[in-house]
């Protein structure tokens, strides 16, 4: 089969077609023909030799059909979406004609949505989700911040939000051009990003907010929990702005009752983070129907992918970058 491999970590000139041997599927696997994929970040840090020696063909998600399921749970051509599972790291990705994945980390859907639309929802929305149900604990009547709103997982999350009953979003960005589209889909107030971002919101809400959902990283954690009232959260899960350590006091950073947490979308079809507690079915429906806004906004073809990988490393793709095979 054909696959886009790393040849050397490096830039995205390192990205190349090869063809590589077809996978087989043991008894907790299924193999899937892969119709299309969602280009994430990690996958350029993997690119980069950033994440230590990984697989040779990366990608962490796809969407397409069954080719081989050896338990017969799934049968051929049944649509699908997998997420993680050691995907471009520990194993090949689905940068490839087809890819092998532990049946732990395998959705079986029931969609009639374009390929390249569906393949902007599995890791984003996934992630999301586990970061305001099972992290921030998310209910109706709550009002939160996500910072990052223009990422891909942030306007998952928005959407995902403000689709929950009663629930207020705000949203942060660092360009003003931007404050259109996160109202667009559904934030209600926008904020663009700077050292006195706490000061501000806490002007707007003096009590402080229910929770922040920081997606920005560790340049504007200490500040985000300076935004969240007693019994409140906090979910670190991403580093737009890069991941240097930072000095942290808990008896100075970290406010008396205020939950501070972190997700790793890799922990996604473990025993702790099992994909049945994700309703991906209903988020996928809900994306069809067009209650979430989650068109991809930028498709490439599979030889384009190092294209694709130099738009997610601008910071201007502004939304979830797709491949199609």
């Amino acid at each position: 089969m054909q696959a886009m491999v790393i040849k050397q970590y490096g830039g995205t000139d390192q990205l190349c077609i090869e063809e590589v041997p077809l996978p087989k599927p043991n008894k907790d696997e299924i193999l899937i023909r892969v119709r299309a994929f969602g280009i994430n970040r990690a996958e350029t840090y993997m690119r980069r030799g950033l994440w230590g020696d990984v697989a040779k063909v990366s990608g962490i998600e796809c969407v397409g059909e069954v080719e081989d399921d050896p338990s017969g749970r799934l049968t051929p051509g049944q649509k699908v979406a997998a997420i993680m599972g050691g995907m471009g790291r520990t194993r090949n990705g689905s940068y490839a004609e087809f890819t092998c994945v532990p049946a732990a980390n395998v959705f079986a859907l029931q969609t009639n949505m374009a390929w390249i639309d569906l393949a902007a929802i599995p890791e984003s929305y996934a992630t999301a989700w586990s970061c305001l149900h099972e992290n921030m604990k998310l209910t109706h009547g709550d009002t939160i911040l996500i910072r990052g709103g223009t990422s891909a997982l942030g306007q998952a999350a928005i959407n995902i939000a403000v689709n929950t009953d009663r629930v207020t979003v705000i949203a942060s960005t660092r360009d003003k051009d931007n404050i259109a589209l996160l109202k667009s889909i559904g934030s209600a107030e926008v904020l663009i990003e700077g050292e006195d971002l706490s000061a501000r919101l806490k002007v707007m809400y003096p009590q402080g907010i229910n929770g922040v959902l920081d997606i920005v990283g560790n340049t504007t954690l200490l500040d985000s929990l300076k935004m969240v009232k007693k019994g409140g959260y906090v979910c670190n899960a991403g580093f737009l702005a890069g991941g240097n350590a930072i000095p942290f006091n808990p008896l100075m950073d970290l406010p008396s009752s205020v939950n501070l947490n972190f997700f790793a979308s890799f922990m996604l079809g473990t025993k702790d983070f099992p994909l049945s507690s994700i309703p991906m079915q209903a988020m996928v429906d809900r994306a069809f129907k067009g209650y979430y806004k989650a068109k991809p906004v930028k498709v490439f073809d599979f030889a384009e992918i190092p294209a694709a990988h130099a738009l997610m490393e601008s910071n201007n793709a502004h939304g979830k970058i797709v491949v199609r095979l």
